[in-house]
């Protein structure tokens, strides 16, 4: 999709992101993380590239070990992390054909891969992924889920502003066809101004969804030697060190 394609959320309502998904949810998630880069024999300090980045609420963490470059196609979510990154670099960038003219320690794509439907753009996606590793380097893959252990459900939670804002949300995943390489999450937003009006938004988001044994092969299609370990969450978390030559 086009940036004037993106979801809401990431657009016109990116502005209450930082109540959706503050950086203090993502303390152990980036604590596992660089635990992962570790055990991959990967670079655990240096530089780093993420594609779709967002808020930036995980790159609020790595920013202690990497100098960081976080890229997203939305401006509105790259203004949202640069107040929380004012020290980072921030670059809008498909993930899809970013082409930047220096290589890093690791590139990271966190939960942006699951915008990815469709083997072509996983495809183009490590490929940039790739062209951007440096030989020796290291890739982090983090979808939400892999086929063989998707599991629908619903999360909800939310949080309060000091500026009398507040959001509160319901999110609910499910799988309308199983034969297919998509899933469907649908979110309900309750938004509070601090006059204490509150407006409903409900959107919905089809990700992508392929197999552990697909994503390690593409990976290595793209000249990684890929590997996979599971997170706290029981997530799938994919790696590849650089060995070789994008396809």
């Amino acid at each position: 999709m086009s940036a004037e394609e993106l979801p809401r959320l990431y657009r016109e309502l990116a502005s209450w992101w930082s109540l959706l998904s503050p950086p203090a949810e993502y303390d152990d998630e980036a604590a596992d993380l660089l635990r992962k880069l570790a055990a991959s024999g990967g670079p655990t300090s240096g530089t780093l590239l993420e594609l779709g980045a967002g808020g930036g609420s995980l790159a609020s963490h790595l920013k202690r070990r990497f100098t960081l470059t976080l890229t997203d196609k939305s401006p509105a979510m790259l203004d949202v992390s640069r107040t929380v990154n004012p020290e980072c670099e921030h670059l809008v960038g498909d993930m899809r054909s970013l082409r930047l003219p220096r290589s890093y320690d690791v590139v990271l794509v966190h939960d942006a891969i699951t915008y990815a439907t469709d083997p072509d753009t996983v495809r183009a996606v490590l490929r940039t992924a790739a062209v951007h590793c440096r030989s020796g380097g290291i890739v982090a893959i983090l979808p939400d889920h892999v086929r063989e252990t998707f599991q629908g459900g619903t999360e909800h939670g939310g949080h309060d502003a000091p500026d009398g804002r507040a959001l509160r949300y319901l999110e609910w995943t499910w799988d309308p066809d199983p034969t297919d390489t998509t899933y469907t999450v649908d979110y309900v937003f309750l938004l509070r101004t601090p006059d204490g009006a509150v407006a409903v938004e409900h959107e919905r988001h089809i990700e992508g969804l392929f197999s552990r044994a697909e994503w390690l092969d593409w990976l290595a299609e793209a000249g990684f030697r890929p590997g996979a370990d599971t997170d706290e969450w029981g997530r799938v978390v994919f790696t590849g060190i650089r060995t070789g030559r994008p396809a």
